[in-house]
């Protein structure tokens, strides 16, 4: 598997998240009808500050080895973030019409990341065969 590809995306996803929930917080409290004091606000930058924090670590880390012993803090990192979100979300999707335009998509989108993170930490990476030209 290409992990330079998964590292990318993730790496974007967690990106665009993080710089949404960051520079958006009040319009994400309105839109979710909670109630706006400066500690939800805080709660809410903070947030947004580990989903940036996490897309750089991706993004750093995209053109290394993954799989097996290699790079398995990071891979652990992304398996938990992802594997638990996607299981918090599955837990509350059938509960959530008033926002399912946003939780059903996430959900989606975390158990593919899931998926992947699990596949990486379960597998050895694949060894790179050298043409006779390279030395």
């Amino acid at each position: 598997m290409n992990t330079k590809i998964l590292m990318t995306f993730s790496s974007l996803f967690l990106a665009i998240m993080g710089l949404t929930i960051s520079f958006l917080p009040n319009e994400i409290i309105n839109y979710l009808d909670i109630e706006s004091n400066i500690i939800t606000i805080l709660f809410i930058k903070i947030l947004g500050a580990l989903y940036m924090a996490f897309a750089i670590l991706n993004w750093m880390a995209r053109g290394t080895l993954f799989g097996g012993i290699y790079n398995r803090p990071i891979t652990m990192g992304n398996l938990m973030h992802f594997g638990v979100g996607a299981i918090a979300l599955i837990k509350i999707a059938p509960n959530s019409a008033n926002y399912s335009e946003i939780i059903i998509p996430l959900t989606g989108i975390y158990i593919i990341f899931a998926l992947f993170y699990l596949y990486i930490f379960k597998t050895n990476p694949i060894s790179v065969k050298r043409t006779s030209n390279s030395k």
